[in-house]
């Protein structure tokens, strides 16, 4: 049973999708900061935003991935693989159940362009080919409707909605949860 990844990069017909490196530091920073305001909607570390948390985050990604706990992907487009387009993720759930979950956001100049379908499709892939998950979920703030389109063009299932998920400042948000299995 497959519960860790090589670190080589995978790629779609447009899209490389590679593990973080120390380095990636300020190209996911200058990313972070040209999408602030859409982020800051729905996820809560891009409240009150500091480049440590970059820094943080990537350190924690490369801790994650050699331990197998969570596989975060730097998005890079293969016409300029210095540019970040944002991140992609697939992480466990539960290990025993063989259930994950796939995360994404691109940066905000970079939307309606198929990146994040593309990507997350891959990581989808990545679930259940190389992680071997029997389910793969997608939880997204309601009111987030270009990621609730992506889910939508990847035919995942839509199952409910969790109430009062996620703390934004002082807002809770809802999340609605779409999943896909491996059959």
């Amino acid at each position: 049973m497959g519960h860790s990844l090589g670190h080589e990069p995978r790629f779609t017909s447009g899209l490389i999708l590679r593990p973080f490196r120390r380095k990636d530091t300020s190209a996911v920073h200058e990313a972070v900061r040209a999408s602030l305001p859409e982020l800051a909607e729905y996820l809560p570390w891009a409240v009150g935003y500091q480049r440590s948390v970059t820094a943080q985050f990537i350190k924690d990604s490369i801790g994650a991935w050699a331990s197998g706990r969570a596989f975060d992907f730097a998005i890079r487009a293969k016409e300029d693989e210095d540019r970040h387009l944002g991140n992609v993720s697939v992480w466990f759930t539960s290990k025993a159940n063989l259930v994950g979950e796939v995360g994404y956001w691109i940066r905000s100049d970079e939307t309606g362009k198929g990146y994040g379908a593309e990507a997350t499709a891959q990581a989808v892939q990545i679930g259940f080919e190389e992680l071997e998950l029997h389910k793969v979920q997608l939880r997204i703030a309601v009111g987030n409707e270009r990621s609730e389109s992506i889910a939508r063009g990847l035919a995942v299932t839509f199952e409910g909605t969790l109430r009062d998920e996620v703390k934004i400042g002082k807002e809770w948000l809802d999340h609605t949860v779409w999943s896909l299995l491996a059959d």
